[in-house]
């Protein structure tokens, strides 16, 4: 049903150690580099589906108040390792890996990047 996603930023050279750090955590590569953006994907794919980018009317980025993408995550070893990626690159927490109520085997982390988007990773497998 989703073809893509974008957040903003105000600092593509900043986002860059961010997502590469974790997202690599959870598998994900940059696919794509840019002036105005950065992509995202998991590895075989040809576009990215995840791109953060400078907004397009000029404007600062600012961050959605009530969106969060959240991403998949192959262990919870990984939501773990993601959110410590983030911490240390730049990120702030807003809820430490762990379950959730949101299912029996809901485990995730949330994360808001240096521009203030939030988002999480989810590991809903058995731990």
């Amino acid at each position: 049903m989703i073809r893509y996603v974008d957040v903003g930023s105000n600092d593509l050279t900043r986002a860059a150690r961010f997502y590469d750090a974790v997202l690599g955590a959870l598998g994900y590569l940059r696919l794509s580099t840019g002036p105005q953006s950065l992509g995202y994907g998991a590895p075989g794919m040809e576009q990215a589906v995840f791109w953060v980018m400078r907004p397009w009317d000029g404007r600062a980025a600012s961050a959605g108040n009530g969106s969060m993408p959240a991403f998949i995550a192959p262990s919870r070893a990984a939501v773990d390792a993601c959110h410590a990626a983030g911490l240390s690159h730049g990120g702030t927490d807003e809820g430490a890996p762990g379950l959730r109520d949101y299912g029996p085997d809901f485990y995730a982390c949330y994360l808001r990047d240096p521009d203030g988007n939030k988002l999480s990773a989810v590991c809903d497998r058995p731990g």
